[in-house]
C-alpha cells in the first residue's frame, strides 16, 4: 500500500515559522470577494488597514508550507493527480491579528479507509511568538485508488442540508478573474488558471479554488449571523461537494440555530458546492 500509515502517524510534526502583514490579509479578503461596495464601512474593515479585522479562514494560509512538507513525507507515495481536498476545518482560539509571526506544527492525525479512497487528515496547529495557540486547521484529503486496506472507515459525515427554509440567504458574486486573484494568496494549482490544465483535469475552463468558496461562505456567516464581527466565528468546517466557475453568483443559505449554523453554498446551476457548519458565539477570547 503506497500510504504507509504507521510511519505517517508516528512521524514528528513538520514545524515551519512564517509571518504575515496587513497587505496579506487584505489580499486574501479581496480574493474571496470582500470590498464590494468599496465605500461600505462594513466592507472596508476587511480591506482597509486603518480598521482591519481578520476573518478566521485567513488561517488556512499560514500552514501551507508545513502541510506541503507533510505531503512530501516518504509515507505519502501516492499519485497526487488522484488527490482531492475533501473537507476543511478551522478553529480559532483568539482573534487573528493583522500582522504576526507564527509557528505551525503539522502532522498526519488519522488515515481512514473509505473503500475506493484513503482519507488522510493533516492537523496543523499554529501558535504565536509566546507559544499560545492561535488556531488549528484540519485538512482532509482523499486519495482515490488508495483505499480498501481494511482500516477504520471513520465517522459518518455530519454535514447536512436542513429541510426548513433557511433563516438567512446571501448572494455572493464572484469575478471572472476571481481564481486568478485568489491564487496570489498561495494556491498556484495550474487548473485554476490554465485552460489547458483545466481541460486535462476534465473541466471546460479553470475552476475556483475550494478554499476560496470556503472563505466566501465564512464571510457570509460573519456578515449575516455575527453582526459583521469576525471574532465571533470560533469554528468553521466545510465539505467540498461541487465545482464553482469564476464569474458565477453563489447562493449562501444559512440555518442559524442559536449560534450553530448550517450552511449550504449553491452554484448557478443549483448544485451544491459546499456544505458547512459554523459556530458563532461571543467574541473569541483575546
Amino acid at each position: 500500500m503506497p500510504i504507509d500509515i504507521g510511519s505517517l502517524i508516528s512521524a514528528k510534526p513538520e514545524i515551519v515559522r512564517s509571518s504575515w502583514s496587513a497587505d496579506d490579509v487584505i489580499l486574501y479578503h479581496l480574493g474571496i470577494g470582500a470590498g464590494d461596495p468599496p465605500t461600505d464601512p462594513m466592507e472596508l474593515r476587511y480591506v482597509y488597514e486603518a480598521s482591519l479585522e481578520v476573518l478566521p479562514t485567513f488561517s488556512v494560509l499560514p500552514p501551507s508550507d508545513a502541510v506541503a512538507r507533510v505531503l512530501d513525507l516518504p509515507g505519502f507515495a501516492v499519485d497526487r493527480s488522484q488527490g482531492l481536498h475533501g473537507e476543511q476545518e478551522t478553529i480559532a482560539y483568539r482573534p487573528l491579528p493583522a500582522t504576526a509571526t507564527v509557528t505551525t506544527a503539522a502532522k498526519v492525525s488519522a488515515v481512514y479507509d473509505k473503500g475506493a479512497a484513503a482519507l488522510a487528515v493533516i492537523e496543523a496547529t499554529t501558535s504565536d511568538e509566546a507559544g499560545e495557540t492561535l488556531f488549528v486547521n484540519r485538512y482532509s484529503l482523499f486519495f482515490r485508488g488508495e483505499g480498501g486496506f481494511g482500516g477504520d472507515r471513520g465517522s459518518p459525515s455530519s454535514f447536512k442540508t436542513p429541510e426548513p427554509p433557511p433563516s438567512r440567504v446571501r448572494i455572493a458574486k464572484t469575478l471572472p478573474q476571481q481564481a486568478l486573484l485568489y491564487r496570489l494568496s498561495g494556491d498556484k494549482t495550474d487548473f485554476h488558471a490554465d485552460p489547458e490544465a483545466a481541460a486535462a483535469a476534465g473541466f471546460p475552463r479553470p475552476i475556483l479554488q475550494g478554499l476560496c468558496t470556503y472563505g466566501i461562505a465564512a464571510k457570509a456567516v460573519v456578515d449575516e449571523c455575527a453582526q459583521g464581527r469576525p471574532s465571533r466565528l470560533s469554528r468553521f468546517a466545510g465539505r467540498f461537494s461541487g465545482v464553482v466557475y469564476p464569474g458565477e453568483s453563489l447562493t449562501v443559505s444559512m440555518w442559524d440555530d442559536g449560534g450553530e449554523v448550517d450552511v449550504v453554498v449553491g452554484n448557478e446551476k443549483g448544485n451544491i458546492a459546499l456544505l458547512a457548519k459554523a459556530r458563532v458565539s461571543g467574541d473569541v477570547a483575546g
